[in-house]
């Protein structure tokens, strides 16, 4: 069965499309560059824990599924705990960061992947383990083409509303599948529907993971047009810009038109997209 067909319904959860660009300013925290431009200097902290990140309508439905806690194969280097994700990169120059979750999908996936092969372009996809679990082969694709690869958790839950192990079963599931399939553990956590809580914040550091939201979303998921997706991200693009969209989660045909027009146009504009890098302690 795939999984396309266990997210066909869509609901919002959160509020706050229109505070995305104040929140992005506000919430970047410790975010290199790893690409020609070369490091960036460590931004400002987040905003106060009891705010919670709300950037926009868009939410998937849970996916049904579910996974099992196993021994971490490498000992994740752990990362301070944080308060708020990391909205938007800081550096020099006009340099970007594409994203896509929910994935990896043998549909749309590869696609996505001979697009940025084609214009030299490395990005970060926020996979899920019950689709990376059956998608082994893209992950290896991701790792030899030089993608970055992060944790979207297992089953895509609302992980707010989980104790401390589901979230831990949920997260280090798919650290172990990423580990396996990409070849090391991912350094990067996005969570569903965007709700991160202290709780979240507190595993995913123990799992060696940051986390790392968004400064544009494309909103592909609803469908509305390549056209309106180009419109969206080449009106948000911009120095340290992270960029959302999907590469699952339904049919993404919109986001494979829109990624074949915005990008050599943006090329050519003078940006450059590169995969997150962290600091070395």
């Amino acid at each position: 069965m795939q999984k396309d067909q266990l997210l066909t319904r869509r609901r919002a959860l959160f509020a706050g499309a229109t505070a995305l660009g104040a929140a992005g300013a506000a919430g970047t925290a410790g975010l290199l560059l790893s690409g020609s431009s070369g490091p960036a200097p460590a931004p400002a902290a987040g905003p106060p824990a009891h705010r919670s990140f709300n950037p926009s309508a868009y939410r998937l439905l849970p996916m049904a599924g579910g996974g099992r806690p196993h021994e971490p194969l490498t000992t994740p280097v752990r990362p301070p705990v944080r308060r708020a994700p990391i909205l938007r990169m800081s550096g020099r120059g006009r340099t970007m960061l594409l994203t896509f979750d929910d994935g990896p999908n043998p549909d749309y996936t590869p696609r996505i992947l001979d697009i940025l092969a084609k214009y030299n372009v490395r990005a970060t996809f926020f996979v899920c383990g019950e689709m990376a679990d059956w998608n082994k082969d893209l992950l290896a694709r991701m790792a030899d083409e030089g993608h970055a690869v992060g944790n979207h958790t297992w089953t895509h839950p609302l992980l707010t509303r989980r104790t401390r192990r589901q979230i831990r079963v949920e997260l280090e599931s798919t650290c172990d599948i990423i580990e396996k399939a990409y070849g090391q553990r991912p350094q990067w956590f996005r969570a569903p529907y965007g709700a991160w809580n202290r709780t979240v914040f507190q595993v995913e550091a123990e799992l060696g993971m940051e986390p790392l939201a968004w400064t544009v979303d494309s909103l592909d998921w609803t469908t509305p047009g390549t056209s309106t997706i180009v419109r969206r991200i080449e009106r948000g693009a911009g120095s340290g810009v992270v960029v959302l969209s999907h590469d699952a989660g339904g049919d993404r045909t919109q986001t494979v038109r829109a990624l074949r027009t915005y990008l050599p146009r943006l090329l050519d504009e003078g940006y450059q997209f590169t995969v997150p890098h962290r600091a070395q302690t």
